[in-house]
């Protein structure tokens, strides 16, 4: 039996500062809930590495069509990444209970 293909999972600095800034956040109400939810989320990140384009693309007025596909985690986080060859590209890890208008502008 084959495995399948595996992609290379790469998170961008961007990505990596918005995780950090939403877990900071938790960590201040409960350190053990911040360290868990990094860990659900990681895992959920991780996943991509086997069949990323399982998502459907992210649809906004001003974000090229068929960009970036849309994994929403935990019903509070929303990533946002490309496939490009082999490589999956986590570009975006926004929360999903703040305004993100700004993405789509």
């Amino acid at each position: 039996m084959t495995e399948g293909k595996r992609y290379k999972v790469i998170v961008s600095d961007r990505a990596k500062h918005m995780l950090g800034d939403h877990l900071r956040f938790l960590a201040q109400v409960s350190k053990t809930a911040a360290a868990a939810e990094k860990k659900e989320i990681m895992t959920e990140l991780r996943s991509l590495s086997r069949m990323p384009n399982r998502y459907p693309f992210f649809e906004g007025m001003f974000i090229p069509s068929n960009k970036y596909h849309r994994l929403f985690i935990k019903k509070r986080y929303l990533a946002l990444y490309q496939v490009q060859d082999d490589t999956v590209y986590v570009d975006y890890i926004l929360d999903c209970r703040q305004d993100y208008d700004w993405l789509i502008r």
